[in-house]
């Protein structure tokens, strides 16, 4: 009787989450994976908010995988907040001010306005400095990479668009409040998908305005699989079961600790979930007889490292880090206190903190290398 042939290895991809600058965590993984293999291939990447930044530097450097993660390395640790944001405190009063007084004078006033409470000019202009978007074709063109797709959340539909830049024809898709245009990315797509909504203006992209696509994304997994992908390696930012030690239950939650909540449910909750849906599914199809599966439902090879210290209270301290301005508004929003320091773990753009979530990342993947390792096997570019 003639073997069994070896199953067919699944096309890989990698998928970065977004956090502010907790996102420098995914390049400490990243760095140990290069370690180990320097030549590895990720023919898909996708990435949304902060991991866009990530994902689009990756897609678009001409090197190898090694030299792509220890360059984007360099580019963390150079980042401060100063190159990162601008605080605009006054941007808010004045607009305000404006309607209430045409209110109480009884004259007609548009709403107000506000274009963002800091200025990421500083940001685009950083990224455009490190970031060549041709690269991308040139990696198409050389078989290195088959597509990158980042993620945004429309205002004026309020749909989940995810911007794929690959070869002619590229899958695209419509589902249920998300769905895919083929494009060629700019800095607009990544700058898009990275604006936390109030804090960071708008992107206007063809005449529409975008934000973070963590916003409304439900199924953050789902555009590494639209675009062919069926082994996801996935690095998130949430340790299982971790969380910051909360206050006591005498006290009043801060502002700081409503907010850290409410970030933690844009940037870290569809991802837990969508992993949930689809180890559910593996099992499904685990179970089901010899045969075809159920149309349109095939296993997933998914890997999911997180991190095994929690992120936010390596954050604890830093506050003294922050620009003057904003350090005083977190301070009086309870940032400084410990159940708030999930909240200040997205702002610290400092090397101090991300040296140390690098230094984590990179320590938590040669542990579990085992695993990766396997996993890489079992995939193919």
């Amino acid at each position: 009787m003639a073997p069994n042939p070896a199953p067919e290895p699944q096309t890989r991809a990698l998928v970065l989450g977004g956090g502010g600058a907790r996102a420098a965590y995914e390049v400490g993984v990243l760095s140990a994976i290069a370690e180990h293999v320097p030549t590895l291939e990720f023919p898909i990447i996708t990435g949304v908010s902060a991991g866009a930044i990530n994902a689009a530097y990756l897609a678009a450097h001409r090197g190898s995988f090694a030299e792509a993660v220890s360059a984007l390395r360099a580019r963390w640790l150079e980042l401060v907040a100063d190159r990162v944001y601008r605080i605009r405190a006054l941007r808010f009063g004045p607009a305000l001010l404006k309607a209430l007084a045409a209110g109480a004078l009884g004259r007609h006033s548009d709403p107000a306005t506000v274009r963002g409470l800091v200025d990421v000019q500083p940001l685009r202009e950083f990224l455009a400095s490190i970031i060549s978007v041709t690269g991308i074709d040139a990696n198409i063109a050389a078989g290195r990479l088959r597509a990158v797709a980042l993620s945004a959340t429309s205002y004026g539909s309020g749909e989940v668009v995810t911007f794929v830049h690959g070869p002619p024809g590229a899958p695209t898709w419509r589902r249920a409040m998300r769905r895919a245009v083929e494009t060629a990315l700019t800095l607009d797509h990544v700058m898009a998908s990275a604006a936390l909504p109030v804090l960071f203006p708008s992107v206007r992209i063809e005449g529409a305005f975008y934000g973070d696509g963590s916003v409304r994304q439900t199924a953050p997994l789902a555009p590494a699989i639209h675009l062919g992908a069926r082994g996801l390696l996935v690095i998130t930012q949430q340790g299982a079961g971790q969380h910051v030690t909360p206050a006591a239950p005498r006290d009043y939650p801060t502002f700081a600790e409503v907010v850290g909540l409410l970030l933690h449910s844009v940037f870290l909750d569809a991802v837990e979930a969508d992993v949930e849906q689809i180890e559910r599914v593996n099992r499904l199809l685990a179970q089901w007889p010899a045969g075809a599966p159920p149309e349109g439902l095939r296993p997933i090879n998914l890997l999911v490292l997180r991190p095994s210290r929690n992120l936010g209270a390596l954050a604890r301290g830093t506050g003294p880090k922050l620009p003057p301005l904003l350090r005083w508004a977190v301070r009086m929003m309870g940032g400084e206190r410990a159940a708030g320091a999930d909240f200040l773990s997205y702002l610290v753009f400092d090397p101090l903190y991300t040296n140390a979530l690098i230094e984590l990342g990179y320590a938590d993947a040669q542990a579990g290398w085992d695993r990766i390792e396997r996993f890489l096997a079992a995939t193919a570019p």
